[in-house]
């Protein structure tokens, strides 16, 4: 055969060995990651981990060691978290519990003042009593003995490095020192987060400025040698014992024993079906998840696909369904481990269908009432008093193996306790607790006790599409407000069928059953006339929402970062 007609065939063929061989060794056999959380230097700790080989949970463990300097106003190691996780490979759901406990020496009384009455939000969480023993840690190492790749203490290197050589505050941590009422007042914290003026006046740090936090790479370090016993034993246990029992008011119970003792807990997801999707959440002792459902399984029997975006329609229907949810939240959802928790009865089709219909189109039904559950251990239940603070932080990952995280972290606060100890904000989530153990005789479910976790509202969530692959990671800050933050996102998400960067963007509305509240300065404030004329009281409301989330979508991963907040998403190939 000539020459020239076999040279077209070796090459083809050589182009394609060349492509094979690029495929497989080179840019084509890579696989995508992605990072959305809430501070630049979390988001680059967790792709530098993704781009080393490292895990989702790897990513997770950077991220979180990195905001605890970055962003202490809102999460850290000191503070409690949960996390979903999802294992590709065997198509696994997997909830870990890592909230903060209620120390042996807390009495269900331990919020109310001599005669009896609630302490005032300010007095309980500026005090030792507030602190509940961490479990971040504990999370975070369980989690890694199942599903991390890299070394444990070399996950903690990115945040030696930032708090021995320094961080810029971002605008966000130096907007929250300059808000606080009180943070130049308390000891340490005084100090870390202020100068002073040439007068000797303590004045806030400021955006831009560098920041050092020696004694945290002090105990990072421990606890990148030692694991979990570096934190809950030792040097760092006992600077975190000694800072509550000599809090400046109401000293804590909290002890080495309670420290020694704390457990991180996996739990069973809780996933239901939506529309063509299904979505896991936490469990309790969130109520985040279940209240989720809720509403959504409620909005299920009308078609918002059909409803305009942010509507009145829309905004009404929305706001209807999250008061019955938040009704059944104030009631019914404590601890498992120490409560009854009604959760398939809360979820059931058919009552939720019968909360539906209390839904008119033309009118609000105003303030609504707990539902008659198909459970008669919880109807004894008195409802829960809820002051929980809109602080916390979220992140969600996906790794080159397909793995997907969701974690919602928090110290509450702002700044916790502000209290500090090794570096680190200590939590304040025991506030998180009814202050009222019982209303008119009838036991609270989240009333305190010893050992037990207070109910909180985090509420990570993991998507799947109708053929059950991975479809989105989302969650936010916020207290109380975050269901309603992540419950929105996910109509947009799902309904609306917006990119991830639009939902999470969206102008924020919500209803906790007290009044619709309306993010302020957005144009969801010219439906307020609207509104009023349907019943609703609008209250126009400075909406804090820091939603981060990742969609997988056919033409690849799509993240977003609220931009309320600091963060940003980051994403590669390796």
């Amino acid at each position: 055969m000539p020459l020239k007609r076999i040279l077209p065939v070796i090459l083809a063929a050589l182009l394609v060995v060349v492509l094979s061989l690029w495929w497989t060794f080179g840019e084509g056999s890579k696989h995508a990651y992605m990072v959305a959380a809430a501070n630049p230097y979390a988001s680059d700790a967790g792709a530098e981990i993704l781009k080393e080989g490292g895990s989702a949970v790897d990513a997770a463990i950077a991220i979180q060691a990195v905001l605890t300097l970055v962003e202490p106003e809102s999460s850290g190691l000191a503070g409690g978290a949960f996390m979903l996780h999802w294992t590709a490979a065997n198509n696994k759901v997997e909830a870990y519990d890592g909230r903060e406990t209620a120390p042996a020496g807390a009495t269900p009384g331990m919020f109310l003042d001599a005669q009896g009455k609630p302490l005032s939000i300010r007095d309980a969480v500026l005090s030792g009593r507030s602190v509940g023993t961490p479990g971040v840690i504990r999370l975070l190492w369980l989690a890694h003995q199942q599903h991390g790749v890299l070394p444990w203490a070399d996950l903690f290197q990115p945040a030696i490095k930032l708090a021995t050589d320094g961080f810029k505050v971002s605008p966000k941590l130096a907007e929250a020192i300059k808000r606080d009422p009180v943070l130049s007042t308390m000891p340490v914290v005084q100090d870390y987060f202020f100068t002073k003026d040439a007068n000797g006046n303590r004045v806030p740090l400021e955006a831009g400025a560098v920041l050092k936090n020696p004694e945290l790479a002090e105990t990072l370090k421990i606890i990148a040698e030692k694991g979990p016993d570096g934190f809950y034993a030792g040097p760092v246990a006992q600077k975190i014992v000694d800072t509550v029992a000599h809090a400046p008011a109401l000293p804590g119970t909290l002890s080495l024993a309670d420290l020694a003792g704390y457990q991180a807990k996996e739990r069973e997801p809780i996933c239901r079906a939506y529309r063509d999707y299904r979505i896991c959440t936490m469990p309790p002792p969130t109520s985040g998840g279940i209240t989720t459902l809720q509403i959504l399984g409620i909005l299920e029997n009308f078609d918002m696909g059909q409803i305009d975006p942010m509507s009145l329609v829309a905004v009404h229907f929305v706001a209807e369904a999250e008061k019955l949810a938040y009704a059944d939240r104030a009631k019914f959802i404590g601890d498992p481990d120490a409560v009854h928790v009604p959760v398939d009865a809360m979820l059931e089709a058919t009552y939720l269908r019968k909360r539906a219909s209390l839904i008119d189109p033309s009118l609000s039904m105003g303030h609504a009432a707990p539902g008659e559950i198909n459970d008669k251990r919880a109807d004894a239940y008195g409802l829960n008093e809820d002051v929980s603070r809109p602080s916390t932080s979220h992140f969600a990952i996906y790794d080159p193996k397909g793995n997907a995280l969701s974690m919602t972290t928090s110290v509450e606060g702002p700044f916790g306790s502000h209290l500090m100890a090794g570096g680190m904000i200590l939590n304040n989530q025991l506030t998180d607790f009814s202050f009222v153990p019982e209303q008119n005789g009838a036991p609270v479910a989240n009333a305190v006790a010893p050992g037990k976790r207070p109910m909180s509202a985090m509420d990570p969530v993991i998507v799947f599409d109708k053929q059950g692959d991975f479809f989105a990671a989302v969650g936010s800050p916020g207290g109380s407000r975050i269901i309603g933050y992540v419950t929105e996102t996910l109509i947009a998400l799902l309904d609306w069928h917006m990119d991830m960067q639009t939902a999470v963007a969206l102008p924020r509305f919500l209803d906790r059953n007290m009044t619709l509240e309306i993010e302020q300065g957005t144009a969801l404030e010219k439906l307020t006339p609207q509104l009023t004329q349907l019943g609703h009281t609008v209250t126009p409301v400075e909406l804090k929402s820091g939603l981060h989330g990742i969609r997988l979508t056919a033409q690849g991963l799509d993240g977003g970062a609220d931009p309320r907040r600091d963060g940003t998403v980051v994403g590669g190939l390796r």
